[in-house]
């Protein structure tokens, strides 16, 4: 109820500010806002999107959304320097490092464009507080990553009865998400769950077919494995796809971070048994709204989180549910 409440606050506030409740100095010209995503063929980003747009749509601003095809900042921040280069009025950006992407926003900042992290984070995604290296961007606007974790931690528990070994699939190291989320799991875990075993984390780096080879090695090693939770889609995919070429459907369950159609799909076919569905949409929506406010003068919350919905088999053709699967 706490969060709800402080999500409704923030939703208020940036309604009220971009609703003419307060002076909009700058509101006469069009601003250009930049969404800048970790990668342009994730269904994550692209409902992001489409939430950044209708903000857009509703308030005159002309959206450029332009990113990489690939989650990586080698590939990101050729991207960012582009974008840079065209001078937009502000940035929003999925930093795809907590620490690479630092020195070039900063490029960003320091010619005056403001800058608002969406989704992911860069240093601790602490921001405006006067100290660190990397407090310059405005605001955060994300799903509170570590108690997702929480929620994909009590899934799964309630899901193998509450003891057996389970295991993280995830990315890489040095995701503000993923880390955050792989740090909810094994607290929650370690707190209420204490016959649940956790092995040995294994990355890797979005390759779902990567993913489907490390889980049938993790068996081989410990058949005794009752679970395992994908940090995102890729992950949870490939360890489903591995579950079932190894033969191990509903014996060794499945948690899935994120709901696009892929892991939906396997949920109806019984290879995954919950997904921990954010709300991309209302991130960039909040995006640029934020955007907006602060360039017509107005102040901004430095954090504004977003929700999730938990989808099960139960639920899945629930209209009030399906509508947070993820969509090209």
């Amino acid at each position: 109820m706490c969060r709800r409440a402080i999500l409704a606050a923030a939703n208020a506030a940036i309604i009220s500010i971009t609703c003419g409740l307060s002076p909009a100095p700058a509101a006469d010209r069009k601003f250009t806002v930049a969404l800048i995503p970790g990668l342009t063929t994730d269904t994550f980003y692209t409902t992001m999107r489409r939430g950044a747009q209708i903000a857009a749509d509703a308030l005159g601003v002309e959206l450029v959304f332009q990113g990489a095809p690939d989650f990586n900042p080698v590939l990101q921040v050729p991207v960012l320097d582009a974008v840079i280069a065209r001078k937009p009025d502000a940035i929003l950006i999925a930093p795809t490092d907590v620490t690479q992407l630092v020195e070039p926003l900063r490029k960003a900042d320091d010619t005056g464009i403001p800058v608002i992290t969406v989704d992911t984070f860069i240093g601790t995604g602490m921001y405006q507080i006067g100290s660190g290296n990397a407090d310059f961007p405005l605001s955060s606007i994300a799903s509170d990553n570590v108690l997702g974790g929480r929620m994909a931690a009590r899934a799964l528990a309630d899901a193998i009865g509450g003891e057996g070994a389970v295991f993280v699939a995830n990315n890489k190291p040095g995701i503000s998400t993923t880390d955050q989320r792989e740090e909810g799991f094994k607290t929650e875990l370690a707190a209420h769950y204490p016959k649940v075993v956790v092995l040995e984390t294994q990355f890797n780096e979005n390759d779902a077919n990567k993913a489907a080879s490390q889980l049938q090695g993790v068996l081989a090693r410990h058949p005794e494995l009752k679970g395992v939770f994908g940090g995102n889609h890729f992950s949870a995919l490939g360890a489903a796809n591995g579950v079932q070429q190894a033969g191990k459907s509903g014996a060794v369950k499945v948690v899935a971070f994120d709901a696009p159609s892929g892991v939906v799909d396997d949920i109806d076919r019984g290879l995954i048994d919950v997904a921990i569905a954010q709300h991309p949409a209302e991130i960039g929506y909040y995006g640029v709204m934020s955007a907006y406010a602060h360039l017509t003068g107005q102040s901004i919350p430095v954090s504004i989180g977003t929700g999730f919905t938990v989808i099960n088999k139960s639920n899945v053709h629930d209209p009030s549910i399906a509508k947070y699967i993820y969509a090209d």
